[in-house]
């Protein structure tokens, strides 16, 4: 029988490099790692939690799920296997998941996986007006299934305009909450190694632009067009709790690296989420109470012949991994 092998500190070191460009709200990168023993663990980093904009932290286990899913796919492109534990019973709260990472023997590099990790972005700018067709849409909500996690693209015209003013009451209501704006603040415009630079904001929105979560920065963005060809993705589970979060994180994770693969932008929009009464109307009128929703995804085409965007700063490895 082939020998198992243990990943070294070296390949472990190298998949949670690809773990930590997963996606995080605000770029907080609330996660953790220890790998001791053979075992990876992932943690939540409660001092980077944003106790007003997510109390409950949702956003933050959401964001570790998707660092978990990055690693299993650098794992697998790297040719290792990964045995993963999702909330070990016995751990503390801040433990999300214990990973072993191993092999029966070398199995090829997948170099356009690697590739896809290092692309994948958050590209703010606005979408197209060019429709995302309605089979791209099942193609991407498919790539939550795995994960035990729903999806649904809203695409009736209602459930759309339904969405629409949920979301713009639920930033008007966010907007009028003074200790979420500064929190946000903290976050937006940083010039260090988390957070969002004022680089990858768009600029002072002209009269035909959707509102923005976010305050003007300095990205340039002048095309008049509207957000019409844009689509929302939801997902969700049967419950509203972390063992949900987690798993909608990894499946964020896989549908946002797909939609990367065929060319389509990917942008949260998890605000509506965020105000208790806004998500629970959503789940009602919207979803028609198939399933309790976590976060939103705008998808959308990104102008061709757009210059690519430089990546958003990353913690330094010493940072995140104990080893």
């Amino acid at each position: 029988m082939p020998r198992t092998e243990i990943a070294p500190t070296t390949i472990v070191e190298r998949l949670v490099s690809f773990a930590c460009l997963a996606p995080s709200v605000h770029n907080t990168q609330p996660w953790r790692w220890r790998y001791d023993a053979g075992l990876l663990t992932l943690r939540a980093d409660l001092d980077r939690r944003l106790p007003a904009e997510d109390p409950r932290g949702r956003n933050l286990t959401i964001s570790c799920g998707a660092a978990l899913h990055h690693l299993q796919l650098a794992a697998r492109a790297l040719g290792w296997e990964t045995d993963v534990r999702r909330l070990p019973p016995g751990a503390d709260e801040t433990v999300l998941a214990d990973v072993r990472v191993h092999r029966d023997a070398p199995a090829p590099v997948v170099p356009s996986d690697l590739a896809l990790l290092r692309t994948r972005c958050t590209d703010r700018r606005r979408f197209t007006d060019w429709p995302v067709p309605r089979y791209r849409l099942e193609d991407l909500c498919r790539e939550a299934a795995p994960w035990g996690v729903h999806a649904a693209a809203i695409v009736d015209d209602g459930a759309r305009f339904r969405l629409e003013l949920l979301a713009n009451q639920a930033l008007t209501d966010l907007e009028l909450d003074a200790g979420r704006q500064a929190e946000q603040d903290r976050w937006i415009g940083r010039t260090g190694a988390d957070g969002i630079p004022a680089s990858l904001l768009p600029g002072d929105p002209d009269p035909l632009r959707a509102r923005s979560r976010f305050r003007p920065g300095l990205l340039e963005d002048t095309r008049m067009v509207l957000h019409g060809g844009e689509r929302v993705i939801a997902l969700g589970g049967a419950h509203d709790d972390v063992a949900g979060w987690l798993r909608t994180g990894e499946a964020l994770s896989a549908l946002w690296l797909e939609a990367t693969r065929a060319g389509l932008s990917v942008v949260p929009m998890s605000q509506p989420i965020e105000v208790e009464t806004t998500r629970r109307e959503i789940g009602r009128s919207v979803l028609g109470g198939a399933f309790e929703p976590h976060v939103l995804l705008r998808v959308g085409w990104q102008a061709i012949g757009r210059s690519g965007l430089p990546r958003t700063p990353r913690r330094p490895l010493a940072d995140v991994l104990e080893a």
